[in-house]
């Protein structure tokens, strides 16, 4: 059923063909909304036929239709539907669960998207895009110097270390210079060289799976075309060519993250024996390559920081270069000087034993201090941008993308905690016979008990206020279903649905809340861990007696919370590997989390959406161009931001023949006011003139979906007055039982569904005159079938 011809490896369209003398057909291509739907439901028929596409991401028709554009009388005047069935990108087979070990990485890649929409300002525009790079490298740091605490600090040189730990751990006998009576490997740089094997299989694991998934989901190309006159792509950057391709720079990043993480576990083992070396009576040459080493070190880092700052993306056009020297080189110099580091510090060193913790456990308070410098700086430039061009809408004033940064970061804190406090009770429990991890790591757990009080505090208050908007619905619901019997239970709930509905706008109250109070707890923390040198219970002592009670209780509740929060993780993971209906739970988070191209951090969840949106513009150009008919995109949900993303791919010719019906979208309510840069009002608005017709529908019991917002005339001529809901009141002769409240979900079984695609369709004009074919074009691939089966390009069964 393709329609379209390549040139070569361009990836453009080949010439235009010519439109069949029968009447031209109408198209409704549905694309469904988070947590995914089947061919079947979509199309509502139990026989579907895939028409293109693979098992990852598919365009699916009734099989009663599988050669409709040979049929167009058949149809009479309906549109023939196709289901565009995409949630397999987002949650597929089991290896999805080791997506959840990578939430810092996707939190903060969002902040890349955040930043307020401003005009003219490209040096701060960039400025703002490097600062969230720089924080997403700190994340890399943050998380293999977590895998380093816990392998060469807690278990080799600590436990392995102390006698009374390794005699309960019969597995680090051979460490233990006591187990082992001093054997081979029992010197602290032989263990430590042979426990960095942990982190860095980390950082391998992470370098595969953003491998994998780049070639798995983000390879294709989008439509590849040449700019028609008077085209503008200013209003809203999904419009430019290179926007859904960032294949340049997730290279460039990969390499300099993986070098990173590298670097970061060579200088956890050289460094600790690069500092006995120069306090020691040992041979000079060795104190001598321990300064060399260090001098590398930093060397290489300063080159990862510069590979980070030195390139954005690149959107305006399809840029297929690839760094091939540097992607390689920058890797395999950081492995080099890795195994070279191994060598060094396993180098026999009789006089050196493991004493306290391992030296530099201090990394942990740097990282610190330069997330929370980067998140302020970061505030200051968004701050900029926003007053360059305000807007009322806008979340936080333009400071929701410096917030989701500082809660990445705390995110990758607690991670980091959790983990190093678990294996440090599992491995000494509570006999207090190793020093446990660094204290500044105690410090931040023992905020989290703090952070939950004002968080309970905070959703109180938003109870507080849907229960007072609740009372004020109910005269609303008996308004909307006035002269029916009123039912006081079914007005409380139908009332109580849209006050509940309504607490996703004050989404950016909560986050601006814990953001802040994030921030100054883990500056309290850093101040706390440095001028005591002390855990919170040990630096309290000799106070008063309710702030060493206080001190006590905090720490043993973190302590608890941070590592019950560390085994829900990995329990929940475990669950989502095993279990589908887990894993399609968490595909939820990802859909919404990974429509966006890794910009900011190459170890993010791949973006989906440089899979579906070549998909979707590549299906309408090219049904477009071979029949000539009718179409109309309708999305719900999520599939509504990927319509549109995909109509802005498209040639302005091809978007003026081309409607748009959107239903429970997010399109204003969460993209616009979260990512106002690329669904701001100026780029709905310019949506809304590109395309030929834009109607949008939306329920007030909705938590996710609403309206588009647009000023002057364009409100109207897009937003349909707020669906009812539930569709009756009471018991009616079409309504023999309770409607259902439908909320989000369903939006077909309102009649005014159909009667607005019918008007889009009505209102599309099929006679636009085609430029005349080739001779070997004269028909249509739309129209041609194979003699000996189904259409091309389908299986001809029922997909299951």
């Amino acid at each position: 059923m393709e329609s379209a011809r390549e040139n070569g490896s361009t990836g453009e369209l080949g010439s235009p063909v010519q439109r069949p003398e029968a009447a031209a057909p109408a198209l409704e291509l549905l694309v469904h909304g988070v947590g995914g739907a089947s061919p079947e439901g979509m199309l509502d028929d139990p026989r579907t036929v895939r028409i293109t596409g693979d098992e990852t991401a598919a365009v699916y028709r009734r099989i009663a239709d599988a050669d409709a554009e040979r049929h167009p009388d058949a149809q009479r005047g309906q549109p023939v539907p196709e289901a565009y069935v995409w949630c397999n990108l987002t949650s597929g087979n089991g290896s999805r669960a080791l997506w959840l070990l990578l939430l810092p990485f996707m939190v903060v890649n969002l902040a890349h998207w955040m930043r307020p929409t401003t005009r003219g300002r490209r040096r701060t525009v960039r400025l703002y895009g490097l600062l969230v790079r720089l924080a997403g490298l700190t994340l890399t740091v943050l998380l293999v110097a977590a895998a380093c605490e816990v392998a060469l600090d807690l278990a080799a040189w600590q436990c392995a270390g102390t006698h009374a730990c390794a005699e309960d751990h019969s597995w680090l006998d051979f460490l233990s210079p006591a187990a082992s009576d001093a054997g081979w490997w029992s010197q602290p740089g032989r263990r430590l060289a042979l426990a960095s094997l942990v982190p860095t299989a980390l950082t391998a694991l992470l370098w595969y799976l953003s491998h994998r998934t780049w070639s798995a989901y983000e390879s294709q190309q989008p439509m590849s075309r040449k700019p028609e006159p008077d085209e503008e792509t200013g209003r809203s950057g999904l419009g430019r060519p290179g926007f859904w391709y960032g294949r340049r720079l997730v290279a460039r990043l990969r390499a300099a993250h993986t070098a990173a993480g590298l670097l970061t576990v060579a200088a956890a083992v050289g460094t600790s024996a690069a500092r006995y070396d120069r306090t020691s009576d040992g041979p000079g040459v060795l104190a001598t390559l321990g300064l060399l080493l260090d001098v590398i070190l930093v060397a290489g880092f300063v080159v990862v920081v510069w590979v980070v700052c030195r390139r954005g993306r690149t959107e305006n056009r399809l840029d297929e270069e690839l760094d091939q020297p540097l992607v390689r080189r920058l890797p395999m110099g950081s492995v080099i000087l890795l195994a070279l580091t191994l060598l060094y510090a396993g180098w026999s060193r009789p006089g050196w034993h493991s004493q306290g913790r391992l030296p530099g456990d201090m990394t942990f308070g740097g990282i610190a201090l330069l997330q929370g410098l980067l998140v302020i700086v970061l505030g200051v430039v968004a701050h900029i941008l926003f007053r360059a061009r305000p807007d009322t809408r806008t979340a936080m004033r333009g400071l929701a993308g410096p917030a989701v940064a500082m809660l990445a970061c705390a995110l990758g804190g607690v991670m980091s905690g959790g983990v190093s406090q678990r294996v440090a009770d599992w491995l000494d429990g509570t006999r207090s016979s190793i020093p446990g991890p660094p204290v500044l790591l105690t410090w931040q757990a023992s905020t989290i008990p703090v952070l939950l009080v004002v968080l309970a505090f905070v959703i109180g208050w938003l109870a507080w206020r849907t229960w007072l908007l609740r009372k004020r619905e109910m005269g609303a619901v008996e308004l909307d279903y006035e002269g029916e019997p009123q039912d006081p239970v079914r007005t409380r709930r139908i009332a109580s649905t849209r006050a509940m509905a309504s607490l996703t706008d004050r989404a950016p109250l909560l986050v601006a809340v814990i953001s802040s109070v994030t921030w100054l707890l883990g500056a309290g923390a850093l101040v706390g861990a440095l001028a005591t040198e002390d855990a919170p219970s040990e630096a309290a002592h000799g106070t008063y007696a309710f702030v060493q009670g206080a001190a006590e209780t905090a720490q043993a509740l973190g302590s608890w919370l941070i590592g019950l929060g560390f085994i829900l993780f990995v329990t929940w993971g475990r669950r989502a590997y095993r279990d589908p209906a887990a894993r399609r739970t968490i595909g939820i988070l990802w859909d919404v989390g990974t429509f966006w191209p890794r910009a900011a951090h190459p170890f993010a969840p791949p973006c989906y959406a440089e899979r579906a949106v070549p998909d979707l513009t590549w299906r309408m150009a090219t049904w477009t161009r071979a029949t000539g008919g009718r179409l109309v995109i309708s999305g719900h949900s999520q599939g509504s931001v990927l319509a549109a993303a995909a109509a802005w791919q498209l040639k302005p010719s091809v978007r003026k023949r081309v409607a748009l019906l959107t239903y429970g979208s997010p399109l204003e309510r969460l993209y616009g006011r979260w990512f106002p840069a690329h669904f701001g009002p100026a780029a709905l608005a310019s949506l809304h003139r590109d395309v030929a017709c834009w109607r949008n529908l939306y329920r007030l019991s909705d938590p996710i979906g609403g309206s588009v917002r647009l000023t002057g005339e364009c409100g109207p001529q897009v937003d349909r007055e707020p669906l009812k809901d539930p569709l009756a009141y009471g018991r009616t002769p079409q309504h023999p039982l309770p409607a259902p409240i439908l909320g989000h979900s369903d939006y077909q079984a309102d009649p005014a569904f159909a009667v607005e695609r019918q008007e889009l369709l009505a209102r599309l004009t099929p006679d636009v005159p085609l430029p005349r074919a080739r001779q070997d074009d004269s028909a249509p691939a739309a129209l041609r079938t194979r003699d000996d089966g189904p259409p091309q390009g389908s299986s001809g069964r029922s997909s299951e």
